[in-house]
């Protein structure tokens, strides 16, 4: 009985480890110099190592093209790491993508319930995970899909494809490949997001 509540208790301590306190915050609540663009997807801020954090997602949606008479569709998407000491700001690591004049289906968005602050290896420095889908298309097709991963400056990088139904028993897609980072780093990191990526793969055709 002893061994099983010591067991208990250890991966209850492990869990907790992996947490990060955050607040979370929108467009009214963070701080007026920290600047971004697009529409306020995820606002968080938390102290770790580094100071106090702010992390900020935001998408456009879908625009009309920068291409002069052109009927097609712009969309980005960006995502933000400042440090704040005081009252000044720095950008740690930004991250941007987009798909322009797109003249058919553009599915540019973060994955809801994706966005996540770790600590998986309890160093006190946290991890800021992202998933999404950059995509124009006029099909059924796999779309391309990420997860990203920050520690610090330090990128983390997952890219593939989701899993489509084709037929009443078979999909396409679903694969996907690791970069160095993930390969070579903590066996911890890869391991979230694999799970991550085996969580959401499956295409909804929506948010």
């Amino acid at each position: 009985m002893k061994l099983i509540t010591l067991l208990i208790l250890t991966l209850i301590s492990i869990s907790s480890f992996a947490q990060i306190a955050i607040t979370k915050l929108d467009a009214k609540t963070l701080p007026k110099h920290l600047k971004y663009e697009g529409h306020v997807i995820d606002a968080v801020k938390w102290t770790d190592s580094l100071g106090l954090n702010y992390v900020i997602t935001s998408e456009t949606g879908k625009i009309p093209s920068r291409v002069k008479d052109s009927d097609g569709r712009d969309a980005y998407l960006y995502a933000y790491h400042y440090v704040v000491k005081k009252d000044t700001a720095k950008l740690v690591w930004r991250i941007y993508d987009f798909s322009d004049d797109c003249p058919v289906d553009l599915t540019v968005f973060f994955i809801n319930n994706t966005f996540a602050v770790t600590d998986l290896d309890n160093n006190g420095l946290a991890e800021v995970w992202v998933m999404y889908k950059n995509s124009c298309h006029g099909d059924v097709s796999p779309v391309p899909t990420k997860i990203i991963m920050y520690e610090d400056s330090k990128k983390y990088a997952l890219r593939g494809e989701s899993k489509v139904k084709v037929s009443d028993q078979d999909y396409g897609g679903g694969t996907y490949k690791l970069d160095e980072n993930f390969k070579t780093g903590n066996p911890l990191f890869r391991k979230y997001a694999e799970n991550l990526w085996n969580k959401y793969k499956i295409e909804t055709w929506n948010r």
